[in-house]
């Protein structure tokens, strides 16, 4: 029976530590959530111009739909994480989830016959299939990949936020300094990429 206690005790031991390492995780995780949107958003943003300026993909009218909705969420980001704005979901959540929308209706539209046609009378037709990997993977499966990520990241963001999130006046502007080196690197790394890719493509 003592050999039955001590286990019992020797585990209660043993699960404060996963338990504190689980919760360091998802700290990390919410700490670094609205610069992985803000990575998405470059990414999806960078990626619609490589597609249409340099593969000379012709975005139909669900595309620019896409992109009137993706595209001020980089600048919005930017802004709400440089001002450290605790209402930034607000501003963000109504796009990228009407965003998520019209990229699945377009991924739907594409890969089902039962939806009604979209208001693509002009131009390129809406289903057109730019791109078809592993049988699932388009374009617009790759805007809603980004428009999810940007929602769900941000939502993690606020409901992470709490008022111990206030950091101590010495540690500030070294939490800023990373924050702003942040902001600039990423658009500046996804940029570059998208630029040298672009040349090794057109070469």
């Amino acid at each position: 029976m003592s050999h039955v206690q001590d286990d019992a005790f020797a585990q209660d031991e043993v699960a404060p530590p996963l338990v504190s390492g689980i919760d360091a995780v998802i700290a990390r995780v919410n700490a670094a959530s609205r610069y992985i949107a803000l990575l998405a958003a470059w990414i999806a943003t960078s990626g619609s111009l490589f597609m249409s300026e340099v593969l000379l993909w012709v975005p139909c009218v669900l595309c620019w739909y896409q992109r009137i909705l993706m595209y001020p969420l980089t600048l919005i980001l930017t802004v709400g994480i440089l001002r450290r704005d605790r209402g930034l979901h607000l501003y963000v959540l109504p796009l990228s989830l009407l965003g998520a929308i019209v990229a699945l209706y377009h991924y739907l539209l594409i890969k089902t016959d039962f939806l009604p046609l979209p208001p693509c009378t002009a131009g390129i037709p809406c289903t057109i299939v730019y791109m078809n990997v592993l049988g699932f993977i388009n374009v617009p499966f790759l805007a809603l990949i980004a428009f999810l990520i940007i929602s769900i990241m941000v939502t993690g963001s606020a409901l992470g936020e709490t008022d111990a999130d206030e950091v101590e006046e010495p540690v500030m502007p070294r939490r800023r300094l990373l924050s702003l080196s942040a902001v600039i690197g990423i658009p500046v790394v996804v940029v570059l990429f998208f630029v040298v890719w672009g040349m090794r493509v057109r070469a």
